[in-house]
């Protein structure tokens, strides 16, 4: 028979850690720290010890968002999560509330990483404002991605609210276009870079909201939303770049691609993979805009069906636990420094309609906005993510500081709201 002290003095469950999770370790930068960001906004309060039993409770019905990395020794061939049974510290905080408090919550997400040696890797803050209340929860990507995280913070909703927070049905799809005829370009040439424009002298990460109407899109089109999207960041960063006088390049832009239900079977991790879509210079003019969407929608279709894994093929080789992680960490470093001409010029993570009402009952009620945001560090330098809630487009632009600075980013926003307009045809 089990006893009570049994279970508490049993070893803890103990997982290698997967590829995603440490190539991000062994690139690990404090002036510049791998977060996500999550911002979910409310029209009502909510009650702090309610919110916090209630999440507590959604992470124990998720048990694997409840790891800290494993202490081991330096010659050790894998970095493990060490799986808990409950979190080491207060997850959900209150910061008191103030005319700076959204502002500061925001800085917060991007300049403080959540330590991986405390479970859960995760926080999540409460700013109370005069309309309602704020969620701000941030993800040390080194453990976990955006949508695995929303999955839980759905699940804290519906024990909070008590309304069903089950996910919508995907959307439907049109019927596949036809095979891609032209040759795109190639990905052995190094794509462009997104041109300096008036960097900080602070290390790290600047952001920028907005809020946007979604685009129209003809019934029918052979295209999706998110090819609107990838043309319109092509066509964003192509115009930004002129008018910089950078000469022109291919530009290359990664795409998450997230196969995983949305339902409480979600795998709890980073769980998407990475493609990469290519885009001539010539290709990015607004001349023939329905032509250029559909060549998009066949790129983008081609690169999802591919089977690939999460990271490439070397990837998986450079983690295969053959040497200690330290002299693995190192390889890693001088090959990412080495690679860095052929990574990608942005990346758009576009997370779709949200699937989860995130509705928190009658007093705090349903989200009206939720913006996400992904890490920026160089060479990149500048990470585009989109969600829809509520019939809105909600845009987040993350940049190294090193990079652009709060004006860059409110131009790159004007850039891209036109642009995104221009993607509205009509036949």
């Amino acid at each position: 028979m089990t006893t009570l002290d049994d279970a508490t003095h049993r070893p803890a469950v103990r997982i290698p850690f997967p590829v995603v999770d440490e190539v991000a370790r062994h690139c690990l930068q404090d002036e510049e720290p791998e977060t996500v960001h999550i911002e979910v906004h409310l029209p009502g309060p909510l009650d702090p010890p309610r919110l916090r039993k209630a999440f507590t409770e959604a992470l124990r019905r998720h048990p694997r968002i409840l790891m800290r990395e494993a202490p081991g020794p330096w010659y050790r061939r894998r970095y493990e999560w060490e799986l808990t049974q409950e979190p080491d510290v207060e997850v959900v905080t209150f910061p008191a509330p103030g005319r700076d408090a959204l502002r500061d919550a925001r800085t917060r997400a991007l300049t403080e990483a959540p330590p991986l040696a405390l479970s859960p890797p995760i926080r999540l803050e409460v700013v109370r404002t005069a309309n309602g209340a704020v969620l701000f929860l941030t993800i040390n990507h080194t453990a976990l991605d955006g949508p695995a995280c929303l999955r839980v913070l759905a699940t804290a909703a519906e024990i909070y609210g008590g309304k069903d927070n089950s996910p919508a049905a995907p959307p439907l799809r049109t019927a596949e276009a036809e095979a891609p005829t032209e040759a795109a370009p190639s990905n052995w040439t190094p794509p462009a870079r997104v041109a300096p424009g008036t960097p900080d002298p602070s290390p790290g990460n600047g952001m920028l909201v907005a809020d946007l109407p979604l685009p129209h899109r003809p019934k029918g089109a052979p295209y999706t939303v998110n090819d609107q999207l990838m043309v319109t960041t092509a066509l964003t960063l192509a115009h930004w770049n002129r008018e910089h006088g950078t000469r022109p390049r291919p530009l290359r832009i990664t795409m998450p691609v997230d196969d995983r239900p949305r339902d409480t079977t979600m795998p709890i991790g980073n769980g998407t993979r990475l493609v990469e879509v290519p885009f001539a210079p010539d290709e990015l003019t607004t001349h023939d805009m329905p032509a250029l969407l559909r060549r998009t929608a066949r790129r983008t279709r081609a690169l999802k069906s591919l089977p690939r894994p999460q990271l490439g093929h070397g990837a998986a080789l450079l983690t295969a636990p053959v040497l200690p992680v330290p002299w693995r960490a190192a390889l890693t470093r001088a090959l990412r420094r080495a690679a860095a001409p052929w990574t990608s010029t942005t990346l758009l993570s576009n997370i779709g309609r949200i699937p989860y009402p995130l509705d928190f009952g009658e007093e705090a009620g349903r989200a009206h906005a939720v913006w996400f945001s992904a890490p920026a560090r160089m060479p990149r330098g500048l990470t585009v993510t989109t969600a829809s809630t509520a019939g809105r487009l909600h845009l987040a632009l993350r940049w190294s500081r090193t990079l652009l600075g709060p004006g860059d980013g409110a131009h790159l926003r004007d850039l891209f709201e036109h642009y995104l307009h221009t993607t509205e045809v009509t036949r």
